[in-house]
């Protein structure tokens, strides 16, 4: 039986070094273009040829972009309309990477907790930024929630500043974990499969169910780093 975490190795496809440091071109790099290759594809697709009774492409792309419209809105609210390029940009990137892992033969970008740190830091630096552009130092209120008695506040704002500051290393193990996890019990029953032979009907029943299942999480993966990246502007939009 293969290695099932061999699958997750990184591959130099174009070795480049720039003062010393690593920027390699890697397998990880191909499937980030392409991921955005697809993407942008399946947008200007969908809008180039606009009807007024829209046909299938238009409408699973309107429908795409008014999900992402309505999670912003139910989150945010208006304030929060003129970062929906981000969060848009955030979910169609991490849909079409695990999405495009699915494939055989492809590369799970999103299973290297390096890329889902990356993005989880942009969203957390981003929603810092933006608490305080429009708080400034009151939004250090946030570590100090309404209503806690005076005599807590010791032991209740170290506990929400670590807290605040763990935002990006959940979200990044939330996504990163998910997707290895999953291909690799892919891999495992996979290997199963062929190891036993004509015996191998359960495994590839399991394996079917698994395929099935791991699409599902693939989508609410990337539903649940969007939500939870609308959760923190709101937190920086609005504070408590």
């Amino acid at each position: 039986m293969s290695d099932p975490l061999h699958q997750f190795e990184i591959h130099k496809l174009i070795p480049l070094t720039l003062g010393g440091i690593d920027i390699s071109f890697t397998n990880s790099s191909l499937f980030m273009v392409i991921a955005v290759i697809l993407a942008t594809l399946f947008l200007i697709g969908g809008v180039t040829r606009s009807q007024l009774i829209p046909g299938r492409w238009q409408s699973l792309t309107e429908m795409t972009y008014g999900f992402v419209a309505n999670l912003l809105d139910e989150t945010v609210g208006f304030k929060g309309r003129k970062y929906l390029p981000f969060i848009f940009t955030i979910f169609i990137f991490i849909f079409m990477g695990n999405m495009i892992g699915m494939i055989p033969y492809t590369f799970t970008f999103t299973s290297h907790i390096i890329v889902t740190f990356g993005l989880a830091m942009i969203a957390f630096g981003l929603a810092t930024l933006i608490g305080f552009i429009h708080h400034g130092l009151h939004y250090f209120s946030l570590f100090v929630p309404k209503g806690a008695p005076v005599y807590m506040l010791p032991l209740i704002v170290p506990i929400e500043i670590l807290s605040y500051l763990s935002r990006p290393i959940s979200l990044s193990i939330r996504l990163f974990a998910n997707m290895m996890a999953g291909h690799t019990m892919l891999k495992v029953f996979a290997g199963f499969t062929i190891a036993l032979g004509i015996f191998g009907v359960a495994p590839l029943a399991i394996n079917a169910a698994l395929t099935a299942f791991e699409i599902l999480v693939a989508i609410l993966q990337a539903y649940v780093f969007t939500i939870l990246t609308c959760i923190y502007l709101q937190d920086a939009i609005h504070l408590h």
